[in-house]
């Protein structure tokens, strides 16, 4: 039987309780509000989406929920009882658990490690049952058809793969509430199947779920309900099925979307500025492509399959074992980042947390870290000239100018991206590596982002462009390479370009046969 932190209150409450209310919830930063006199009700073993733009006051009503804030006005009623959440632990007690988007695991600890964090289960002698919750998590992840070695260190894993332990570690402790922030966005389609399996077992075991998603398709095949928070307010609830997709988009929103992605005009002239020839490592094999100015050039792949090696090797993160790359149609050894920025090549990672920001400097100090070196004399940082770049920067991209002086990680994850983008656009790249940018951003900001992406492409710029939505590739690339198995296994261009055929080629098949599996 699987360990719990907490034993979960006994009393049994009526079948038209809420599992879930919030009356008149409020949430203040000093000024700002963050929520702002939220009520809503979750029912019972349902599945209810929580929507809204990326400072909407979704992650706050997390951290509320599981204990990490209080709020400064307002109610929590789970299963008909007020009860106050001073910690995570007093949120496990009422059996709420979260996954959250922003894993909390541990990446140096092994995988058994982190399952039994925060509070190991302790034996009546004061020592951790070790051998007992080894195999209590073994079987665990067998039911879950999860094929991970325990002893491994978390950080050896993709961030598909430690997504799915963060959800496990939250499903292992028998939450009644489950709470699960961006579960997918980091996931492949297969791992989004996974999960709505996963979803529809723990539904008929009576658990009650908040979903929170930017992405309607899963909404729409998950989630029996579904609230809209806009600016920390409550605008909608209602069942899932008595909205359209629309309808939802613009209450997120507050205003029409009524062409989400920007017209493709063609790059006036088909000039390469990068290029792999025959390159290989121990990851992609014989890779040969060409990305030329004022072009987006999409690569589609499921998880796993090279493509983040693609963009490694084009920053300099890794080195090929043969093959090599060109700049300008010359032959270039990137030793390092340092040697492609200063060839004007920008990288935005699917990790910004982890791999595109230091979370505890303010904004500016991280869209100048690539210029630093122009924006000094004598040893001596010209603030004046950094302050003008970043206000510029950060203006074309809509950010707050609170975000110049403010520390990134304070800032929703939108926002967030941006500054990651900022950066970039303070070095004057001519080059962007954008390896799933939208990955976790609302409808709202990902329009932003795909308008200032055909911006640049117009201006001359040239973009290399990873998504794990399919869809995103389609409508922004003017050709699309395919990833299977480490090969690039196909270029498509033109009218050839939709999602039938891409789909086609990323599961490994050509014209509806499989292609050979040798290396």
């Amino acid at each position: 039987m699987n360990q719990t932190y907490a034993t979960a209150p006994t009393h049994v409450p009526g079948p038209s309780v809420p599992a879930l209310r919030l009356l008149d919830l409020s949430m203040d930063f000093g000024p700002v509000k963050a929520l702002s006199g939220v009520s809503l009700e979750v029912r019972r073993g349902s599945v209810h989406a929580l929507l809204g733009e990326n400072g909407a006051g979704k992650s706050t009503t997390v951290k509320l929920l599981s204990g990490v804030m209080r709020p400064t006005h307002g109610r929590i009623e789970v299963d008909g009882r007020a009860v106050v959440l001073r910690s995570p632990l007093q949120a496990r007690a009422q059996g709420i658990q979260t996954a959250f988007q922003e894993l909390t695991l541990l990446p140096d600890l092994s995988v058994f490690d982190n399952m039994l964090m925060p509070r190991p289960p302790i034996h009546v002698s004061g020592l951790i049952r070790r051998r007992e919750q080894r195999r209590a998590i073994g079987r665990h992840f067998d039911e879950l058809e999860l094929g991970i070695d325990l002893d491994v260190p978390v950080r050896e894993f993709n961030l598909a793969q430690q997504q799915k332990i963060e959800i496990a570690r939250a499903i292992y402790h028998q939450p009644r509430i489950l709470l699960l922030d961006e579960p997918t966005s980091a996931l492949p389609p297969t791992d989004v199947q996974w999960l709505g399996h996963l979803i529809a077992r723990l539904r008929r075991q009576q658990v009650t779920i908040i979903f929170i998603s930017h992405r309607m398709e899963e909404v729409e095949a998950f989630c029996d309900d579904l609230t809209v928070l806009r600016n920390g307010r409550h605008v909608a609830s209602r069942p899932a099925r008595d909205f359209t997709r629309d309808e939802v988009v613009e209450l997120i929103v507050g205003r029409s979307l009524s062409k989400v992605f920007p017209e493709r005009k063609r790059p006036a002239q088909a000039k390469p500025v990068l290029a792999l020839k025959a390159a290989s490592t121990s990851v992609i094999h014989d890779a040969s492509f060409t990305l030329n100015q004022g072009e987006i050039l999409g690569v589609a792949a499921l998880q796993g399959m090279g493509q983040l090696d693609l963009f490694r090797l084009c920053f300099g993160l890794v080195q090929p074992r043969a093959g090599h790359l060109e700049l300008d149609a010359w032959p270039q050894r990137l030793l390092g980042p340092r040697d492609a920025i200063q060839r004007g090549i920008g990288f935005v990672p699917e990790d910004r947390k982890h791999g595109g920001l230091l979370l505890n400097q303010t904004g500016l100090q991280n869209a100048a870290l690539p210029v630093l070196n122009a924006m000094t004399k004598w040893g001596i940082l010209r603030r004046a000239r950094e302050l003008s770049a970043g206000a510029r920067a950060f203006e074309r991209l809509q950010l707050d100018r609170r975000a110049l002086w403010t520390d990134a990680g304070a800032f929703s994850g939108g926002n967030q991206q941006k500054i990651v983008l900022a950066k970039w656009l303070m070095a004057r790249s001519r080059i962007l590596l954008l390896f799933d940018p939208t990955r976790g951003i609302d409808v709202g900001t990902k329009q932003e982002i795909y308008q200032l992406m055909a911006d640049y492409a117009q201006l001359g710029g040239a973009i290399l462009f990873y998504s794990t939505e399919i869809p995103e590739v389609i409508h922004m690339s003017h050709r699309v390479l395919t990833v299977y198995k480490g090969r690039i296994n196909a270029l498509i261009e033109g009218d050839d370009i939709s999602e039938a055929r891409v789909m086609r080629h990323v599961m490994g098949q050509a014209d509806g046969v499989a292609e050979g599996d040798d290396d």
